[in-house]
C-alpha cells in the first residue's frame, strides 16, 4: 500500500509500505481522506523532525475512512469511522492505518464522512473553548476576540456565536479567510499586518479590551498582541502550536509576563483533545456538524491525490483554501 512519510527537511514522499495488521484493541482503517492539521505543518517545515525517515504515515491524525478488520469489540468490519489517535502515534497519511479504537467514533449513518471529518478539528475547538470561556460564564454582552482565521479560528468564531457573545473580532492575513468570518458572524475583521488587531479590539471596546482573547496562530508576537487585546481581569486562550526556534532566529521565546501581570488575566493553555475521557468534545463536534449548528462548507476543499501530498502540504502552508485534504483512494 501507499504512505505519505518525511524523508528529508520540508519533504514528504510517497512510499510502498507492507499493510499493518491490528492488535489486541486495535482497527485497521481503509482511509479514504485526511486533513492535513496546522500542527502538521509546522512539523514539516519548521524542524521537528529529529531523525528521517518519519514513520509511513505520521503526522497524519484527522482522517476517515471504512473499518477493515477489528481487534476492538466497539467496531465491525465496514463501519465508517473518524479516527482522531494522539498526534505522536497517528499515521493516517495511509492507504490503511491502525487507531486503537478508543481513538475513533463511528460516523452517524446518513452523515456525510467527508463533513464528519472536520469535527476533528472542530472538536480540538470545542475542548479549548470549553477551558477558554466555562459555561457557568455569562457572554451576553461581552466582546471575544480572535487572533487568527485558520480553520480553528473560524470555528472559534462559530463557537463565540453559540455562546452568545455580543461582539467578535477577528485578525488574520487572508482576505478570503477574514470574508468567511464575516459570513461566520464576526462583527469586526482585522486584515494583518496593515491593521492592528489591538487597536482594532479596543476601538470597538472603548478603550477596554476583549473579555476573551484566543490566539490561534502560534507566534510568540501574536500571543502577546493577545495580552495587549484583553481587559482588566479578562480571560486570554491560548491553542496555537509553540512558535520554531529557526523562526525566532535562534532566540529564545518571548513572552511578557509583565503584561499579564498588569492585566490579572487568567491564561489558559489547551492541548490533549485526543486525551479527554470518551473524547466528548469530538463527539460534541459531529453532532454540531450534523445538526448544521457549526458550518464546515467553506473546509470541504481543495483535496489532492496522496500521489500530491508534497503539494498539499505546500498548499498548506501557503494557507490557500479553508481546509487542506487528502483523497487517499485515488
Amino acid at each position: 500500500m501507499l504512505a505519505g512519510q518525511i524523508v528529508a527537511p520540508d519533504q514528504m514522499d510517497v512510499v510502498e509500505v507492507p499493510e499493518p495488521t491490528p492488535d489486541d484493541g486495535q482497527v485497521l482503517v481503509d482511509g479514504t481522506r485526511v486533513s492535513i492539521c496546522g500542527s502538521d505543518v509546522h512539523i514539516l517545515y519548521d524542524g521537528l523532525v529529529r531523525a528521517f525517515p518519519s514513520p509511513p504515515g505520521s503526522p497524519g491524525h484527522e482522517a476517515v475512512g471504512q473499518v477493515i478488520e477489528s481487534r476492538s469489540a466497539d467496531f465491525a468490519p465496514g463501519e465508517w469511522v473518524l479516527a482522531v489517535p494522539n498526534p505522536p502515534v497517528a499515521r493516517c497519511y495511509a492507504e490503511q492505518f491502525l487507531v486503537e479504537g478508543t481513538s475513533l467514533i463511528k460516523v452517524p449513518e446518513g452523515a456525510d464522512p467527508n463533513r464528519v471529518l472536520m469535527a476533528q478539528q472542530l472538536g480540538t475547538t470545542v475542548y479549548a473553548f470549553r477551558r477558554h470561556w466555562p459555561a457557568a460564564l455569562d457572554a451576553g454582552g461581552k466582546t471575544a476576540a480572535i487572533c487568527g482565521a485558520g480553520s480553528a479560528g473560524l470555528f472559534f468564531v462559530q463557537l463565540a456565536r453559540l455562546a452568545g457573545f455580543e461582539k467578535v473580532v477577528v485578525s488574520d492575513l487572508s482576505p478570503l479567510r477574514l470574508q468567511i468570518a464575516k459570513e461566520f458572524g464576526a462583527n469586526v475583521t482585522v486584515e494583518a499586518p496593515g491593521q492592528s488587531f489591538v487597536e482594532a479590539v479596543l476601538e470597538e471596546t472603548g478603550g477596554e479590551g476583549a473579555d476573551l482573547v484566543i490566539e490561534a496562530v502560534g507566534f510568540d508576537a501574536t500571543r502577546i498582541e493577545c495580552l495587549d487585546a484583553v481587559r482588566r481581569e479578562g480571560r486570554v486562550g491560548y491553542f496555537g502550536f509553540p512558535e520554531a526556534p529557526q523562526r525566532r532566529n535562534g532566540g529564545p521565546e518571548v513572552w511578557a509576563y509583565s503584561k499579564a501581570w498588569a492585566k490579572i488575566c487568567s491564561i489558559e493553555v489547551v492541548t490533549g483533545t485526543q486525551r479527554e475521557p470518551g473524547l466528548r468534545s469530538f463527539h460534541e463536534a459531529v453532532d454540531l456538524i450534523v445538526s448544521g449548528r457549526v458550518n464546515v462548507d467553506p473546509f470541504l476543499d481543495p483535496i489532492f491525490p496522496l500521489a500530491n501530498v508534497q503539494q498539499a502540504f505546500e498548499a498548506a502552508r501557503d494557507r490557500l483554501g479553508g481546509k487542506i485534504a487528502v483523497d487517499l483512494r485515488s
